[in-house]
C-alpha cells in the first residue's frame, strides 16, 4: 500500500477537510481520498486548481504527489519485483516506470477513434464533401487536444497515426472541394505526423494524394513524379502501392505515353489480384476490385483506347444501386464521363451525351473533377452536335450550385 501522506498533510496545513477541498475542486469526496491513498493521481485540468488551493508551484505538487512507500516490496509487473529503494536513483527509476505506464487517454479512447477514421473513409464514396469535412474537423479536434493529455509512449504512437489519418482524409476532401491552401495545409500536417509516428504508409499516401491534386491542375509531369515517390514510401504489397502504380498510369495516360501506361494497368492487376477483398464495404484507403475497374477506365479513356468502354459499364453495371443518378457513388458518376470520353472517341454521339449529361445532373460529380465533366462538353460543342447547348447549360448549373454552395472556387 502507498500513501500520499505529505499530500495530506499540506491539505490539512492550509485547513481543508476532505470534503472542503472536495467541494472547491468539484470534485466527489472519496477521490480526494483516492489522491492521498495513492490509487489515483489527480487529472491534468485538476492540477493547477490544486495546486493553486495549496498555495504552492506546480513542481512542489508533482512532488506532494509522490508515494510514500511502506511496503517492505513494490510490485513492478507481474513476474517481477523490486526490494525497497534503498537510493535516489533507484527511487528515481521506478517513479519513472510508474509514470510511463500511466495514462489519461487509454485503449478504449484510441479504439474508438480508429473506427471512427474507418466509418468516415467508408463513407467517403457516397457522401458530399462538405458534409463529410465538418465531421473530420470535429474528429481532427479532438485529436490534438488529447495530444496535451498523460499517455503511455505507445498511445502516443498511435494517438500521432490516427490524427494522421485524420489530416490525410481532410486534405482529400478539401482537393474535392477545389480548397488548395487547406488541402495543402492538411497534407504537410499528415506527412509530418506520419514522420513523427515512424508511419510509411501514410506518408506514401500523401504524396499519392499530392500526385492526384496536381494532375487535376494539369501538371501530368509532377503526378508521374510523385507518385513514383509514393512507391518508394509504401509498404511492399499495400493499398497504398497499388493506388500509387494507378496514378503513374493515369499520369502516363495524359502524358501520351502509351507504353507506360500499359505497364502500370497490368502491374496494378498483377498487385491487387493478391489482395484480401473486403465484401460490400467500400473504404477510400483499402484498395478494391471496383478502384481497379474505374481506374482502368478512365486510364484507358484517357489514352483513346476503346478498350475504355468495357470497364466503364463494368463499373456502372457493379456499382450503380438503380436508376436514381442521385443515389450513385461518385465512381458511377466518373464511370459515366469515362464512358462518353470513349463514346465520343468512336462518334457513338447520342450515347456519349446521354452518360455526359447523367454524370453532370447526378450531383456526384464533386469539385475537383468538374475539369473531366468539361471535358466532354468541350469535345461536344467542337463536333456542333445538336444536345451542345443542354449540355453545356447542366454544366453551368453545376459549376453554380457548388459555388452557392462555398463547395467551389468561381474559376
Amino acid at each position: 500500500m502507498v500513501k500520499r501522506e505529505r499530500f495530506a498533510a499540506r491539505r490539512k496545513a492550509c485547513g481543508y477537510s476532505q470534503e472542503r477541498l472536495a467541494e472547491l475542486l468539484r470534485v466527489d469526496r472519496s477521490t480526494v481520498q483516492r489522491w492521498e491513498s495513492g490509487e489515483v493521481e489527480p487529472q491534468p485540468w485538476q492540477r493547477p486548481k490544486l495546486a493553486k488551493a495549496f498555495r504552492i508551484s506546480g513542481k512542489e505538487l508533482d512532488a506532494l504527489l509522490i508515494p510514500e512507500i511502506c511496503t517492505p516490496k513494490l510490485v513492478v509487473n507481474e513476474w517481477q519485483t523490486l526490494p525497497v529503494p534503498t537510493t535516489d536513483d533507484e527511487f528515481e527509476a521506478l517513479e519513472l516506470s510508474r509514470r510511463a505506464q500511466a495514462s489519461d487517454v487509454g485503449a478504449g479512447m484510441l479504439n474508438r477513434l480508429e473506427s471512427a477514421f474507418d466509418d468516415l473513409a467508408t463513407k467517403y464514396p457516397v457522401t458530399p464533401p462538405r458534409e463529410l469535412l465538418e465531421r473530420v474537423r470535429r474528429h481532427s479536434s479532438y485529436v490534438a487536444h488529447l495530444m496535451d493529455a498523460r499517455m503511455t509512449l505507445s498511445e502516443h504512437r498511435r494517438l500521432l497515426v490516427v490524427g494522421g489519418w485524420f489530416q490525410l482524409l481532410g486534405a482529400t476532401l478539401h482537393i474535392d472541394l477545389n480548397q488548395e491552401y487547406a488541402a495543402t495545409a492538411r497534407l504537410q500536417t499528415a506527412a509530418t505526423l506520419a514522420a513523427e509516428a515512424g508511419h510509411p504508409e501514410i506518408t506514401a499516401w500523401c504524396y499519392e494524394t499530392d500526385a492526384w491534386c496536381v494532375l487535376t491542375e494539369g501538371d501530368y509531369a509532377h503526378a508521374l513524379e510523385l507518385s513514383r515517390i509514393a512507391q518508394g514510401y509504401a509498404p511492399a504489397g499495400s493499398s497504398v502501392a497499388i493506388q500509387a502504380t494507378a496514378q503513374e498510369g493515369r499520369a502516363s495516360a495524359r502524358l501520351g505515353d502509351a507504353k507506360l501506361t500499359y505497364a502500370a494497368i497490368e502491374k496494378v492487376q498483377r498487385m491487387s489480384a493478391s489482395l484480401e477483398q473486403r465484401k460490400g464495404v467500400e473504404h477510400h484507403y483499402q484498395y478494391d476490385p471496383g478502384k481497379q475497374l474505374a481506374y482502368t477506365a478512365t486510364t484507358l479513356a484517357w489514352l483513346g483506347d476503346p478498350a475504355a468502354e468495357t470497364y466503364a459499364r463494368e463499373v456502372i453495371s457493379l456499382l450503380s444501386p438503380g436508376d436514381d443518378i442521385h443515389k450513385w457513388p461518385r465512381r458511377v458518376a466518373s464511370a459515366n464521363i469515362d464512358l462518353a470520353l470513349t463514346l465520343l472517341s468512336g462518334n457513338r454521339l447520342d450515347e456519349a451525351c446521354d452518360a455526359a449529361q447523367k454524370a453532370i445532373l447526378s450531383g456526384r460529380v464533386v469539385p475537383s473533377n468538374h475539369w473531366r465533366a468539361l471535358e466532354v462538353v468541350n469535345a461536344v460543342e467542337s463536333r456542333q452536335l445538336p444536345e451542345a447547348s443542354d449540355l453545356r447549360e447542366a454544366y453551368q448549373g453545376m459549376k453554380a450550385l457548388a459555388i452557392e454552395s462555398g463547395t467551389a472556387s468561381d474559376s
